[in-house]
C-alpha cells in the first residue's frame, strides 16, 4: 500500500458500513490525508454517533459534512464548506460511496423503487462530480506534469459486480434486484462519461466493486468484513493509473466487464 493516499478526500455515506470503515482506515494510514471530509445525511442523528466520536478523536483531520446526495442544495453547500476548509487548495479524491439497495423482483418493483434508486445511486454521484469539479481541477493544477492517480486527483464511484451486463446471466437468479442492478449499470456509464469528459483536466474516474460485504446493506451472510473490503479498496485506489480511468474494478484490483 502506498504510504499516503492523497492530501484530501471526501467520502460520502460515511456514517455506517463501508463509508465509516473508509474513514477509519484512511485516518489510520501511516501518512493519512491532511483533510478527510466525511459526508453524511444527518450528522447530528443517532446513526452518526460513531462518526462523530471518530471526528472528535481526530480533530483537525476529519470534518463531518452534512451531505444529502438526494439534495442539490445540500451538495452545493457541502462543496462550499469543503472549499473553505481547504484554504485555497484543491480536493484530491472523492469516493462516492453513498447509495441504497432497494431489492426487488420485477413483480415487486414499481416506479417509486426505480426512481428512488436512480436518484440516490446515479443522480447523486453526478451532482457531486459536477459541484466538486472546480476543486478537483484545482488539485490537478498542482501536478501539471504528473500522470493520473488518486493524488492528481480522482473520483471513485462505488459500484457492484451486479451491475455487469456481461456477468448478469451467472448471478441474476441469486439476486434479481432490478432497481439496484439497473441503476448501478447506469452509474458505470456515468463513470465512463466522466472519465472521458474529465480526461482533459487530468482527473481519473473509475468504478469500484467492494465485494459482498457484511453490512446493513449486504446482510449477515456476506463473506467479507468491512475491514477486509476497505483494506482491499484502499490498495486498489492507491494503485490506480491512467489505464484504469473509465473501468470497473473489484476490491482485489481485478477488472469486471461491463
Amino acid at each position: 500500500m502506498a504510504s499516503v493516499i492523497c492530501d484530501s478526500v471526501l467520502v460520502t455515506g460515511s456514517n455506517r458500513g463501508i463509508g465509516l470503515e473508509l474513514v477509519h482506515q484512511l485516518v489510520d494510514l501511516p501518512k493519512s490525508p491532511g483533510h478527510i471530509f466525511a459526508g453524511c445525511r444527518d450528522p447530528g442523528g443517532p446513526k452518526a454517533q460513531e462518526l462523530r466520536d471518530l471526528a472528535q478523536k481526530h480533530q483537525g483531520v476529519i470534518t463531518v459534512v452534512q451531505l444529502d446526495t438526494d439534495s442539490p442544495d445540500s451538495i452545493k453547500e457541502a462543496s462550499n464548506l469543503v472549499e473553505s476548509k481547504l484554504n485555497g487548495k484543491g480536493l484530491n479524491l472523492i469516493i462516492n460511496n453513498a447509495g441504497v439497495n432497494i431489492p426487488g423482483s420485477l413483480v415487486e418493483t414499481g416506479k417509486k423503487e426505480m426512481v428512488d434508486s436512480y436518484t440516490t445511486n446515479v443522480v447523486g454521484p453526478m451532482l457531486i462530480a459536477k459541484n466538486f469539479h472546480p476543486l478537483l481541477c484545482k488539485a490537478a493544477a498542482q501536478f501539471p506534469q504528473s500522470s493520473m492517480s488518486c493524488s492528481r486527483p480522482a473520483i471513485v464511484n462505488v459500484s457492484t459486480l451486479l451491475s455487469s451486463i456481461t456477468r448478469c446471466p451467472e448471478n441474476f437468479y441469486r439476486s434479481p434486484m432490478y432497481p439496484y442492478r439497473i441503476c448501478k449499470a447506469a452509474l458505470n456509464m456515468l463513470t465512463r462519461c466522466l472519465a472521458e469528459d474529465f480526461r482533459k483536466d487530468g482527473i481519473l474516474v473509475a468504478s469500484l466493486h467492494p465485494g459482498w460485504v457484511r453490512t446493513e446493506m449486504g446482510g449477515p451472510q456476506a463473506p467479507l468484513t468491512t475491514a477486509e473490503s476497505v483494506s482491499g479498496m484502499i490498495k486498489v485506489i492507491t494503485s490506480l493509473t491512467e489505464k484504469d480511468s473509465g473501468t470497473l474494478l473489484d476490491w482485489e484490483g481485478k477488472n469486471i466487464p461491463w
